[in-house]
């Protein structure tokens, strides 16, 4: 008895020394933040709402997406505003924020989650998932 409890404990040793994360990157869940930025989000929705995104999809203000200068097409980031620490995890399938100063333009829906509609710009950070 004594030894298969022994045995199971380094078999569990063994097998969590396998998995690894590059040295680079921590980790959210299942994903690893691979890189991040700070500055000033701001919010789209009724306005754009069912008109195409630079991507080719209809925008959908009650889903959780995002528009993004560089970053490809369907790269999740986690954005965290940092007036309250809330965080959502969003997909890119547009192109912007064409504003000033902002780094990322949010769905209505990923605003409503931060809390930050009242607001309408406010700091995050923005961390890129893989």
């Amino acid at each position: 008895m004594f030894v298969k409890k022994i045995t199971g404990v380094l078999l569990l040793v063994l097998l969590q020394s396998c998995t690894s994360v590059p040295s680079s990157a921590s980790t959210v869940g299942t994903l690893a933040v691979v890189s991040s930025q700070q500055g000033k989000a701001s919010y789209y929705g009724g306005r754009f709402h069912g008109r195409k995104t630079a991507s080719g999809e209809i925008f959908n203000k009650n889903i959780l997406t995002a528009a993004h200068r560089t970053l490809p097409f369907g790269t999740q980031v986690r954005v965290t505003n940092l007036n309250n620490n809330k965080s959502v995890v969003v997909r890119i399938n547009d192109r912007g924020p064409y504003a000033k100063g902002r780094i990322i333009d949010l769905s209505e829906q990923a605003a409503r989650q931060l809390k930050m509609i009242r607001a309408g710009v406010v700091k995050v950070k923005v961390e890129r998932l893989r």
